[in-house]
């Protein structure tokens, strides 16, 4: 796909639902009893793994009408699949359900594409097997495809070396089968969309700054989970609207989960106007985000704030390209295992487009605009077949001078299918 540059983008979208919170109403609905109704569910190709995992584990589950409902069976309710779990390019589903599997009566193996059998497992893998679980990396390199065999299992206080809520919910999920009450403490908090819908299933979790405990043996029931939009798809939106002069967007009912809501912040810190509208606090918030054209100057991102926005630093580093002054991005060694090593990849690229940045260990120094002349210059884009990077650069183009082609553009039907169509609704010059 080939992309120029943009003229102001005017609109108002509504972003697909989120991908983390999508994930975890397919499981936590499995393993309740009743029907569970997920209204605006991420029709993604990674949420959609995870249904089809769940149904090789003979759960009930109806996709129609971008309504999902779902016959739980209980804590006891999961069946041996026929054969492996394929979990595509998910490393939610992956990590997640090897919690739950970790505990059932069978044994089960897991694997995924070529992205997925190169990211990191042995940071589930450690935990689980405290627990009790024999879990095995098939290929010997702490990858999948994994080997789980259910086992009894004990709970136990875990300290966690990386702020993942990936590798707490394995824990907390494995924590429900356990003899007693299991426990995660991580270094900075992540992301507690588990915790939160988790409790309003049924479950007995409690919070203690950085440290979740739950309770064993619940009794889930099915509820309606309404699923807000994801604040990392708008995420590219929100870029779009600071940097694309004269603009002016509303993306509608976005959650601001603090744990997610990072970009909003560093935003703020650069000089973008975002404006919250209609902000509901009740369960997961949300907010209406009205954003416009803002000149933006660099920053230092780094510390607890990087689990907030970890999937959102490659588009911060286009905006980082785009502002005048230095962007410095720290603590952020994560991003060498996502679905590529976005340091290297985002590095490559921007300099393809003419940006000064160099790589560090655990992040970029991104060397902004010179005034008076064009940020970026179009190029052609790598995507590695990673999905962030596609829409990271989408919106890079926007504001480059010639033109930008990205072919590998169909990557970002992982997490957002319709990017492109609600890209060109907001400016017919794109």
């Amino acid at each position: 796909m080939k992309f120029q540059k943009a003229n102001c983008l005017k609109g108002e979208i509504t972003v697909p639902g989120d991908k983390s919170i999508s994930h975890r109403a397919v499981m936590f609905g499995a393993l309740s009893e009743g029907k569970t109704e997920i209204i605006n569910f991420l029709q993604g190709a990674d949420c959609l793994s995870t249904i089809g995992c769940f149904r090789r584990l003979g759960i009930e589950i109806e996709n129609e009408n971008h309504i999902i409902t779902i016959q739980g069976k209980g804590l006891d309710g999961l069946c041996a699949p026929s054969g492996v779990l394929d979990t595509g390019n998910s490393g939610t589903t992956t990590r997640l359900i090897s919690g739950i599997l970790s505990a059932q009566p069978f044994t089960s193996t897991l694997t995924g594409d070529a992205s997925i059998q190169t990211r990191p497992m042995k940071r589930i893998i450690e935990p689980l097997s405290l627990m009790g679980v024999h879990i095995e990396s098939l290929h010997h390199n702490g990858c999948a495809p994994l080997l789980i065999e259910g086992q009894p299992l004990k709970g136990i206080h875990y300290h966690s070396k990386v702020a993942s809520a990936q590798v707490k919910s394995a824990i907390l999920l494995a924590g429900l089968y356990a003899d007693g009450e299991t426990s995660v403490t991580e270094p900075t908090l992540s992301r507690n969309h588990s915790e939160l819908m988790l409790r309003s299933f049924g479950a007995d979790i409690k919070t203690d700054g950085n440290t979740a405990t739950i309770i064993p043996r619940p009794r889930l029931t099915g509820q309606k989970i309404n699923v807000p939009g994801d604040i990392s798809s708008a995420a590219y939106f929100i870029a779009a609207g600071l940097l694309v002069p004269g603009s002016d967007i509303l993306i509608r009912n976005v959650g601001i989960n603090p744990t997610r809501a990072g970009i909003l912040k560093v935003a703020k810190a650069m000089g973008g106007h975002i404006c919250l509208l209609n902000e509901n606090r009740d369960g997961e918030p949300t907010a209406d985000l009205h954003i416009t054209y803002s000149p933006l100057h660099g920053t230092v991102i780094e510390g607890e704030i990087i689990p907030t926005l970890i999937d959102e630093l490659p588009i911060i580093a286009i905006m980082a390209a785009a502002a005048e002054g230095t962007t410095i991005i720290k603590d952020a060694a994560e991003l060498k295992v996502k679905e590529s090593n976005r340091i290297d990849v985002m590095v490559q690229n921007l300099s393809a487009m003419g940006c000064s940045v160099t790589a560090t260990e655990d992040g970029m120094i991104i060397e902004g605009k010179t005034p008076g002349v064009p940020p970026l210059k179009g190029a052609l884009i790598h995507t590695h077949a990673d999905h962030r990077i596609a829409m990271s650069f989408a919106i890079a183009a926007l504001i480059a001078q010639g033109e930008t082609e990205i072919p590998d553009s169909g990557c970002v039907s992982i997490s957002y299918p319709s990017f492109y169509s609600d890209l060109h609704s907001l400016s017919e010059s794109i």
